[in-house]
């Protein structure tokens, strides 16, 4: 029932009453104490007092005095807006239209149909509010999984204070079972946690020393000393409720023309009867008559369902969207997101889990984990990440890397070091080549996993290669399904990638991804993007939100993945998954359709209602207590289909 359309969450926090703060601030009292609900059930009970009392031989002030209550105490929150919007704003909006309807109605003598008005108006505009407020306290109810206090370390003793009081660097404990009260760096022990709150990953998830965690994760096994990374007043799900509370009040393009709709409709509605007031005076025709369908045209004209068609299917489509993990950060990237015909994703971290590991071991004398040994010996002296993977496989498997002494790196080739007094190579196969050593029993195989995305690394002497390991930056397992779910959708999905153009197109065959464009730098990728929205049209990018940030500026779209507790990634994306799960992508399309479905499902509902009700007022067909019972049942209507959307799951 606003005429601005985008009465949500933060103009509810900014309004100027004080109990009026009180009554929208996020209410979570029961539904009649709600303070609109309340003044509407009293004006309800009193209209219904004055009509039985009418019904018995009473003096006749009595009905007149409680229809008079019924009227000050239902219209108390809603006159005063239409009235400020009127004077001080000079905006005619739709409870100055009510109100005038309910003056018209008191000077015909239509008492009761004035209070009646009154009721039913103001009982939709307390359901209204209260539905902003449940969503509100939906998203700020998220600030209740971190705990009231937490455990600090220090000096050799804990403290228990309050989680509040946490300092950046603070040591803090963690025991199983407990919820993390802020954002921090594991310093000590292993554990799996919940962190659906935060990133919405529904599996728990095991981390250990120099892994994050973040603000109300809940620790499910293992003790944990954590570091603090941020003060609690800027953990992540502060950031959660603070980026969706904000987004909530962005706009989208069907809501800024419904506001442009309403900005000039309203006043030609007001006009419209006063027109019908004066001109039937004139010719000749009955005043009354004609005053009375003045009347009723203002409430039934009143474009309240319009208004609320798009907000409140926005708002919740973010709440919603906010307690999944994804952070949409407005109405117009919610729109924009319905509109997109291809989807394009970054390689490394985003489809991949951006961290190489050890796929193959082969050994011609057939003994892998003694290759893997000696590979991981030389290996642990270098920093780089595929010396990190291979050093990584052989502590999975519980192998103890050989001693190497003499450790020398071979700069963009590989290394060698000495391993039980002869010198040992580890690198590519064009290391080998250079030095002579014959590779025709592994050609076949290193063509094959080459083939496969995988790059080769070689172990031995100058003299033979005595084994061979392949790795690569494997798949997330999210990632088929996410790219499955996307076709389904009818989308094309392309990969935009700095990788090598085998490596790319392994991947992409892997994950059935639609076009591959390789070796890229960032202003390649910008340049990618526009080509794929000439020829599909709108476009969405999905990546790291650092790297890809020129990219996720350019396209339609940008979504930043796996950006709990960054800033920065946060800010350069139009939408945030706070987790690394690519099927949220998917998911934000879904929720974003559904929502634009269902605010053009109301737009068409809200315009057939008053192409039905604005000839029935003008022809005298309804009168004053029909047109209120229609104007606000489809406003209810409007309210209830958009809520819908809250209810779609991950």
């Amino acid at each position: 029932m606003r005429d601005e359309t985008t009465r949500t969450v933060q103009e509810i926090e900014a309004d100027e009453h004080g109990e009026d703060e009180e009554r929208e601030e996020g209410f979570s009292g029961p539904w009649f104490a709600f303070p609109p609900m309340r003044n509407a059930l009293i004006s309800g009970a009193l209209l219904f007092l004055g009509w039985l009392l009418g019904r018995f031989a009473v003096p006749d002030y009595l009905p007149l005095v409680l229809f008079g209550l019924a009227i000050l105490i239902g219209g108390y929150y809603w006159v005063r807006e239409g009235i400020e919007e009127f004077i001080e704003e000079r905006e005619v909006g739709i409870e100055a239209l009510m109100a005038f309807a309910t003056i018209g109605a008191i000077i015909l003598g239509e008492y009761f149909e004035a209070a009646f008005l009154v009721f039913l108006f103001a009982g939709a505009e307390a359901i209204e509010e209260y539905t902003y407020a449940r969503t509100r306290n939906a998203i700020r109810a998220l600030l209740d999984l971190a705990p009231e206090t937490a455990t600090r370390l220090g000096e050799g003793r804990e403290e228990r204070i309050p989680a509040e009081q946490l300092q950046m660097d603070d040591l803090f404990l963690v025991r199983p079972g407990e919820r993390v009260p802020t954002d921090g760096e594991i310093i000590t022990g292993a554990s799996s946690l919940d962190e659906a709150a935060v990133t919405g990953e529904s599996v728990p998830v095991e981390k250990g020393v120099g892994a994050k965690v973040f603000a109300g994760t809940i620790n499910t096994t293992g003790a944990l000393t954590v570091r603090a990374t941020t003060t609690f007043a800027s953990n992540s799900l502060q950031k959660i409720i603070h980026l969706v509370e904000e987004a909530q009040g962005v706009k989208s393009g069907a809501q800024r023309w419904i506001d442009r709709f309403g900005n000039r409709y309203s006043p030609i509605v007001l006009v419209a009867a006063l027109l019908l007031l004066v001109v039937p005076r004139l010719i000749g025709w009955d005043a009354d008559t004609w005053s009375y369908r003045a009347v009723v045209l203002l409430v039934a004209a009143a474009p309240c369902a319009l208004v609320m068609s798009t907000p409140v299917a926005v708002a919740a489509a973010i709440g919603r969207a906010g307690r999944s993990g994804v952070l949409i950060k407005g109405g117009v990237h919610l729109e924009n997101l319905a509109r997109v015909r291809v989807l394009a994703f970054d390689k490394t971290g985003t489809l991949t889990r951006g961290k190489p590991v050890v796929t193959d071991i082969l050994a011609p004398g057939g003994q892998p984990d003694a290759v893997l040994r000696v590979a991981a010996g030389i290996e642990r002296f270098s920093e780089h990440p595929l010396a990190r993977a291979i050093v990584d496989r052989a502590a999975s498997e519980g192998l103890e890397p050989v001693r190497a002494d003499d450790f020398q790196s071979l700069t963009g080739a590989g290394a060698r070091a000495l391993v039980d007094g002869r010198t040992v190579h580890i690198g590519s196969p064009a290391l080998f080549a250079q030095l002579g050593v014959g590779l025709a029993s592994l050609t076949a195989d290193i063509e094959r996993l080459q083939a496969q995305g995988k790059t080769v690394v070689l172990v031995g002497t100058a003299q033979a290669a005595e084994g061979l390991l392949a790795i690569r930056d494997e798949p997330r397992p999210e990632a088929k399904h996410a790219i499955a779910e996307l076709h389904q959708m009818g989308l094309k999905v392309a990969m935009l990638t700095g990788d090598n153009a085998r490596t790319a197109q392994a991947i992409a065959a892997e994950l059935g991804i639609d076009e591959v464009r390789a070796d890229l730098k960032p202003d390649d990728k910008v340049a990618a993007i526009k080509e794929l929205e000439q020829t599909y049209g709108p476009a969405a990018m999905t990546g790291d939100g650092i790297n890809d940030a020129p990219a996720l500026a350019t396209a339609t779209v940008g979504l930043a993945m796996g950006t709990a507790g960054t800033d920065a990634a946060i800010e350069a994306a139009d939408v945030a998954l706070m987790g690394d799960d690519p099927t949220k992508v998917a998911y934000a399309l879904r929720l974003a359709q559904r929502s634009q479905g269902i605010s053009v499902q109301n737009i068409i509902f809200s315009l057939a209602v008053l192409a039905v009700l604005i000839p029935g007022a003008v022809l005298g067909l309804i009168g004053i207590t029909a047109a209120v019972f229609a104007h606000e049942a489809s406003e209810l209507i409007a309210v209830a289909n958009g809520l819908r959307v809250a209810r779609h799951q991950a």
